[in-house]
């Protein structure tokens, strides 16, 4: 199954999304009706406090988990229902993660672990690879290719999950605490390179609990006890006159 190219719905598209989770005799409603849009090329922070649901959300969004109910719909098709095979092609597909903890192979080199959706995805060797050293030199890491994690700082390591993430040209680069395991510096490079994957024309969705993290966003999506207590555009959207850097690429006349 291929997800179809949107048309005049939103990129993402969640309608009344519940997640129950039984928890012995007693039910967890981790989700409790979310509904969110989220357009091509925005850039959304979704905050929240433990157990307020974001990572539930996330898990939902990147097609590690299913709803319990309601519907999800990406590039307008729906999601919901598919089977694990489904999903897995199309988290290969249209989805680039970045975790916190990196969740790269250590006994690989850095060339080797962007390979790997490319490995998934049954694209040749010979594509695989040159694909990844332009991955890796669009991170800053060109000189690097043979490097284990092991031989990497924690910065260059999420440099690595940056190409791996984008390797495959995803439809949407979710990124759950990308700079929670590294120092100030070194998160707000990674914050920087984020901030050119989105300029780049990629939907970004950053997990985060930091306010300085969530203020690179445009948006910013507040969960409290499984629902959304706000959805508000940051300072830098409203910089641009409160419009998305997603609705004016839209809205701009086209070049053809």
């Amino acid at each position: 199954m291929s997800v179809a190219p949107e048309r005049d719905g939103a990129l993402i598209e969640l309608v009344d999304i519940r997640k129950v989770y039984q928890m012995g005799a007693a039910e967890v409603n981790a989700l409790d009706g979310v509904s969110l849009r989220i357009q091509r090329g925005e850039y959304v922070a979704v905050m929240g406090p433990s157990g307020s649901g974001k990572s539930t959300l996330m898990n939902i969004v990147g097609c590690l988990d299913t709803p319990t109910s309601g519907s999800y719909k990406l590039r307008g098709t729906e999601i919901r229902d598919r089977d694990d095979d489904e999903l897995a092609r199309i988290r290969n597909q249209e989805v680039g993660f970045i975790f916190q903890t990196f969740n790269l192979l250590s006994r690989a080199d850095a060339l080797h672990n962007v390979e790997l959706p490319m490995i998934y995805a049954g694209r040749s060797k010979h594509d695989r690879k040159a694909r990844a050293r332009e991955m890796l030199d669009l991170v800053g890491l060109g000189d690097r290719t043979h490097h284990r994690p092991n031989e990497l700082s924690g910065g260059q390591r999420q440099r690595v999950a940056i190409a791996r993430a984008l390797v495959n040209e995803p439809s949407i680069v979710l990124a759950d605490e990308p700079t929670g395991n590294l120092d100030s510096k070194t998160g707000l490079e990674i914050m920087a390179l984020l901030d050119e994957v989105h300029h780049g024309g990629n939907t970004v969705i950053l997990v985060t609990h930091e306010e300085e993290i969530a203020a690179n966003a445009e948006r910013i999506v507040r969960l409290r006890d499984g629902r959304i207590e706000s959805d508000q555009p940051t300072p830098r959207a409203a910089g641009n006159g409160g419009v998305s850097s997603a609705a004016r690429r839209a809205s701009a006349p086209s070049s053809a």
